[in-house]
C-alpha cells in the first residue's frame, strides 16, 4: 500500500524580504517560521514522514527544538540552487517508493490548516495523477508594457492561483523534473509531461508570506487560530 510523506524545499534565501537571515527562519509568532508549516505537516495522522530538504551548510535548522514532531521529521541536507532542484534532490534523498504519495510544501506557507490539508489528501489520494491546492483568482488582472503602464486587461475567466500543497507520485514527479527542472512549481513539470493535475480548493489563507509586510498577516492568523 502506497504511503504519504511531505517534502519542503528549505534550501533558499528570499532575497525579497531585505534580511540577512534566510527568510524560513525569520521569527513568526515565537517560532522560526519554518516551524508552523512542518508542524502542521507532522501532527496530520496521514502523513508517515515529513522531509525538509535543507542547504548543504545551513547552521540554522538544528539549532531548534522539533521533539514535538515526533520522530517523523527527517532533515536532508541536499538543497539545490532552486526550488526543482532542490526538491528533485530531496525525492532522491529520500529513498521513497515510486508509488508513494509525495506532498511538496512551501516553508514559507505557515498559515496551512489541518483541514485543508486533509481534505487535499481524501481528494486525490486515487486519483491518476494528483494535484494542487488553489483558489480562483479574484481580482482584475492588467497585462503591464515596458514602461510599466496597463496594455491590456487579461480575463480571468478559468484562472486558479496555485497553492502548496502539491501532491504527486514520487516517482512521476521525479521524473518529471528529470525531463524539465526549469519549473518553479512541481504541477509544471507534471503537466509538461502532457498530464493533467486536479485543482482542489483552497482559501487565501494560505499564502506565501514573501515581504515583509505578509509577516504581520500571518502572526495575526496564527493568534487567532490559537
Amino acid at each position: 500500500m502506497s504511503e504519504f510523506h511531505a517534502l519542503v524545499p528549505a534550501a533558499g534565501f528570499g532575497a525579497r524580504m531585505g534580511n540577512e537571515l534566510p527568510k524560513q527562519y525569520l521569527d513568526l509568532a515565537g517560532r522560526p517560521m519554518i516551524w508552523h508549516a512542518l508542524s502542521t505537516l507532522c501532527a496530520n495522522s496521514n502523513i508517515k514522514t515529513v522531509f525538509v530538504v535543507l542547504a548543504p551548510g545551513d547552521e540554522y535548522f538544528a539549532r531548534y527544538d522539533w521533539s514535538h514532531c515526533e520522530g517523523k521529521l527527517a532533515p536532508l541536507y541536499c538543497g539545490g540552487a532552486t526550488r526543482a532542484e532542490s526538491v528533485a534532490n530531496g525525492l532522491l534523498g529520500s529513498g521513497l517508493e515510486a508509488d508513494d504519495w509525495v506532498l511538496v510544501h512551501d516553508a514559507a506557507r505557515p498559515c496551512l490548516t489541518q483541514h485543508l490539508l486533509s481534505r487535499m489528501i481524501a481528494e486525490l489520494r486515487n486519483d491518476a495523477v494528483g494535484g494542487i491546492l488553489a483558489v480562483p483568482v479574484a481580482d482584475t488582472l492588467k497585462r503591464a508594457d515596458s514602461k510599466q503602464r496597463i496594455a491590456h486587461t487579461e480575463p480571468r475567466e478559468g484562472l486558479w492561483q496555485a497553492q502548496t500543497p502539491q501532491m504527486f507520485r514520487a516517482g512521476l514527479l521525479a521524473e518529471a523534473l528529470a525531463r524539465c527542472n526549469t519549473v518553479t512549481d512541481e504541477a509544471s513539470a507534471i503537466e509538461a509531461m502532457g498530464l493533467q493535475p486536479k485543482l482542489v480548493g483552497s482559501d487565501s489563507s494560505n499564502f506565501k508570506v514573501t515581504y515583509p509586510q505578509d509577516i504581520e498577516l500571518a502572526e495575526l492568523l496564527l493568534k487567532e487560530r490559537k
